[in-house]
């Protein structure tokens, strides 16, 4: 039993690549959008070098849980047949293609007419990144990650975490956008995300084993949501209280948006991890 914190390696590398493939696609859309405003574009992209600090952290997380890069390596042979094979694949993919675009745009060395594509595809990846994480913990013998609600949390991050995380990078950019409607997607996500704590909640109690009953795994596990879903509708609160008041928001209050976020979602990821429970266990007598 406990917070899930022992496996704090994927916690970090969960919830930045989630919030990163996130981030890369609000401000590629803008990126695009300013075809006509070329500093603005290399603005964007030179803000966009966080995006891949953050990516690298989570790899580096990724690779501590393996207990050394050469495993990371090895995992990559059962691509197809692994859904840890295609989420190491998935994963370096969006972070080599995802990242050439951006070295090669920022370097000034890729041509406009490769330039449009190469971003859509590395946004898709993105996605896929995503969905290739989900997969990993749809173990038909760990009924408390076995479902939707696994797959709705992780891309839930997504759209809560990387609005807001390009929302910082485009006002470091100078940038203006349509903020009011990705901040509308983060607060949809928000919502979503509360009706999925309720749902599996009630879920839980449902769920036991020979051995173990699912609500016991996490002691505090509705104390912990209730300080979670604060933190995240907290961090929303930095971006979208000065937009009510139609206003620009300070990059400070963007980061210390983005900051509770990410700290929200670290916790509710925790809390998946340390819901970990197998079933078919027998009891012993």
């Amino acid at each position: 039993m406990g917070n899930g914190w022992h496996e704090w390696p994927l916690v970090l590398f969960t919830v930045l690549g989630q919030c990163v493939a996130g981030g890369l696609i609000v401000t590629g859309f803008v990126w695009m959008n300013a075809r006509d405003d070329n500093s603005g574009q290399v603005r964007i992209v030179r803000s966009q070098f966080l995006l891949w600090v953050l990516m690298g952290i989570g790899f580096i997380a990724s690779m501590m849980h393996l207990g050394s890069p050469l495993r990371a390596f090895n995992s990559l042979n059962r691509i197809g047949a692994s859904s840890l094979s295609n989420e190491i694949a998935a994963g370096s993919l969006f972070f080599a293609v995802g990242g050439f675009w951006w070295l090669l745009t920022w370097l000034g060395k890729l041509p406009a007419s490769l330039g449009r594509g190469w971003l859509i595809i590395s946004m898709l990846l993105g996605v896929l990144f995503v969905w290739a994480m989900t997969r990993v913990y749809q173990i038909d013998t760990v009924p408390t990650w076995h479902n939707g609600y696994t797959t709705a949390a992780f891309f839930l991050t997504m759209l809560t975490g990387g609005p807001l995380l390009a929302a910082l990078l485009l006002r470091l950019a100078g940038m203006r956008f349509p903020a009011s409607r990705f901040a509308a997607i983060s607060v949809a996500a928000l919502i979503a995300s509360v009706a999925v704590v309720m749902l599996q909640s009630m879920q839980l109690g449902e769920t036991y084993s020979s051995v173990q009953q699912a609500v016991t795994l996490v002691p505090d596990y509705g104390l912990l949501q209730v300080v979670r879903l604060l933190l995240v509708a907290l961090g929303l609160g930095c971006w979208i209280c000065p937009l009510v008041m139609r206003r620009q928001p300070k990059a400070s209050s963007l980061l210390a948006g983005v900051v509770l976020v990410v700290a929200g979602e670290i916790i509710g990821r925790g809390l998946f991890y340390g819901l970990h429970m197998t079933v078919g266990v027998a009891v012993a007598g």
